[in-house]
């Protein structure tokens, strides 16, 4: 079963493969393509792995991709892989690598780390990373929040999220002064969530109002 895209994002096909099953981590410099693929490859079927290299010195920048068959193992990979490889869906091809990395840098710099999370420190750049709370990246939990300018019908909401497997539970609330929709959906994973969010967000229900789905705390540890 396939969830339909809204109208402005493109075929499914394209949408699947450029957002949902390709991953963007930091690495040691020493690692080889070989050595990428021997550390993800519990997690799915890998397509294949690349490593970026510095265009003049041909030296790695510490960053690679991993691309897998399913968005499912790329959640997996996600959600299950050390904290230490800070690990993200990476940008549709058509953003330029070099802008992505700036972003990747600038958002894991301003988070604040935990525990042994950075074991790079023998690098320079990764020892740069500044203390700064003011800007925090979104948490990744197994609860969504789900907000619409029409109000939701319990049943027809939940059996929209139920096409991805796992879900616990759709609680639909209504502001009886904007008569706007809300409602908290929980599933039994991260992984879940992930892919409901991004297949979701952005989705036309009823045809011409967007819903807007982002994560909601889950009272669970985030480093987990």
């Amino acid at each position: 079963v396939f969830i339909a895209q809204s109208r402005a994002s493109g075929s499914h096909r394209d949408v699947e493969d450029e957002e949902l099953t390709r991953i963007f981590v930091m690495i040691p410099k020493s690692y080889t393509e070989e050595d990428l693929r021997e550390k993800f490859k519990m997690y799915g079927d890998i397509e294949y792995c690349s490593i970026i290299k510095n265009k003049t010195t041909g030296e790695s920048k510490g960053l690679g991709y991993v691309r897998y068959l399913k968005p499912s193992q790329a959640a997996r990979a996600i959600e299950e892989c050390d904290r230490s490889f800070r690990a993200i869906l990476a940008e549709p091809k058509n953003k330029s690598s070099e802008s992505f990395e700036h972003d990747y840098y600038s958002n894991n710099a301003r988070q604040e780390p935990r525990g042994n999370t950075l074991p790079f420190c023998m690098q320079p750049e990764f020892c740069s990373f500044e203390k700064n709370e003011s800007r925090i990246q979104e948490s990744v939990s197994k609860r969504l929040s789900v907000v619409s300018r029409l109000p939701f019908i319990q049943e027809q909401l939940f059996a929209l999220f139920d096409l991805v497997p796992g879900l616990e539970y759709c609680d639909v609330q209504r502001d009886p002064y904007t008569n706007s929709g809300y409602a908290v959906i929980q599933y039994s994973t991260a992984a879940s969530a992930i892919y409901a969010k991004y297949k979701l967000h952005g989705f036309e229900y009823p045809p011409g109002n967007r819903l807007t789905v982002i994560f909601l705390e889950d009272g669970s540890d985030s480093s987990e």
